[in-house]
């Protein structure tokens, strides 16, 4: 993961020569700042924040950094810096409280003070900030809903955008007048600034009626708090204030800058492959869809490579990103990775020197503690050999026992950076 280690990641971005700030394509006159603020929200907020006080030093007054449970232990961060750890996919009151804290500081600017924010995937849910007459709970309830379904990240920040005081470039309305610099971590397919983190700095593309659209297509308008429902009809009919959108001049003083992306670790993946002696391919960063539908491109990929040596002649190495969705209609434990190798594991039965990896880069997939799981042709037939019904199992969105009954779990911990998924097959 060094490729998108965010520690070089911000230094490359961020460079003090005295009171000259160099952000980006931008400088900042620090001589001329009352106060240089520090926001950081994500799973890669502590080394990205860590770097950005080394840089800035004595002009640094005070920040807030927000990260996952668990991403913030031993870190560096001075008591100027206050560190919230808080729950994530799911928000919960710890969430709250930094969302709150985030909120408190930014109502202080002026004209004179400078915003850093750094953003890293995750920050959508670590960072709740409820509309009135929504609650945590009904927060939490849609949230739960829309990812059970199967939506896609853009869907679900369109909808969680508009239940926020900060997503969809409300904390800059909230900081402005102020100067505001982010630096961009991306965890989302095609890196759309309106998406990562529900786009807090940037302007809106979507609208109330967006949102409504999303639950409707996902058959939860009737499913839902009757208060998030309530509040995103009287949006949509103009009651409420919509989002701040492009044009809005608002963002005239708002530099945003992505500093890491899931193409830079899939680059770098091919990069290794290569050096270890594969012929290897990057096949795409845009992989969308059902994980047990994406496993099946597997099969097809190391059987036409076995065959007919296409893309690649052996041994080869095809490695893509993006980010898959999962469809819970069952009861068990896993993730969208462990869910896509347990379906590439019945798609690539009896193939011999076959294996697939799939992983999230910052080590947590799902509400696991593994990052994602190595399968290959064997690893059907040894989990039924074991005891178990690898098609039920899958059924049952439960691939987290039996790849773990297998061995088959990749356990990283918290990777300290966060550019989407990531799935690798080599066909020797």
């Amino acid at each position: 993961m060094h490729a998108v280690d965010p520690r070089p990641a911000v230094a490359q971005a961020l460079c003090r020569e005295g009171n000259r700030l160099h952000i980006a394509d931008g400088v900042w006159d620090l001589a001329a700042a009352e106060r240089v603020l520090l926001v950081a929200a994500g799973k890669a907020a502590v080394p990205m924040a860590e770097t950005a006080v080394r840089i800035l030093g004595d002009r640094l007054s005070v920040g807030i950094v927000v990260t996952k449970y668990g991403h913030a232990a031993g870190h560096t961060l001075p008591d100027t810096i206050r560190v919230i750890e808080a729950g994530h996919p799911v928000p919960d009151a710890a969430g709250l409280c930094g969302a709150a804290a985030v909120t408190a500081l930014l109502e202080t600017t002026t004209a004179q003070d400078r915003v850093l924010v750094l953003l890293s995937g995750g920050a959508s849910a670590l960072l709740p900030s409820p509309v009135a007459g929504v609650s945590l709970v009904d927060l939490q309830a849609v949230t739960e809903a829309l990812l059970r379904a199967g939506a896609t990240i853009g869907e679900l920040n369109a909808v969680r955008k508009h239940l926020s005081r900060l997503g969809g470039g409300q904390l800059a309305r909230l900081a402005y007048p102020a100067a505001i610099a982010a630096l961009i971590l991306s965890d989302v397919v095609g890196d759309s600034l309106d998406i990562i983190a529900s786009g807090p700095t940037v302007p809106d593309p979507t609208t109330y009626a967006t949102a409504l659209a999303v639950l409707e297509r996902y058959h939860l308008l009737d499913n839902i708090p009757h208060a998030v429902r309530e509040h995103l009809e009287r949006g949509c009919a103009g009651s409420i204030a919509e989002t701040p959108k492009p044009g809005d001049p608002l963002f005239a003083n708002v530099t945003n800058a992505i500093v890491g992306s899931n193409r830079l670790a899939a680059q770098a993946a091919v990069a290794e492959a290569e050096r270890l002696g594969y012929r290897a391919l990057l096949l795409t960063t845009f992989m969308e869809g059902e994980a047990r539908e994406v496993a099946k491109v597997t099969a097809a990929l190391a059987k036409s490579i076995r065959r007919y040596g296409e893309p690649l002649e052996v041994p080869a190495c095809v490695v893509w990103g993006g980010e898959t969705t999962v469809t819970v209609r069952g009861h068990g434990k896993g993730g969208r990775n462990q869910e896509l190798a347990l379906a590439a594991a019945l798609a690539l039965e009896g193939l011999s020197d076959v294996a697939l990896l799939a992983l999230a880069t910052d080590g947590t997939d799902g509400p696991t503690d593994a990052a994602g799981a190595i399968v290959d042709g064997g690893t059907a037939s040894q989990a039924r050999a074991a005891g178990w019904d690898p098609a039920a199992t899958l059924a049952d969105n439960n691939a987290y026992p039996l790849l773990d009954a297998m061995g088959a779990l990749l356990r990283t911990g918290p990777t300290g950076t966060n550019v989407n998924d990531l799935t690798v097959l080599l066909v020797g």
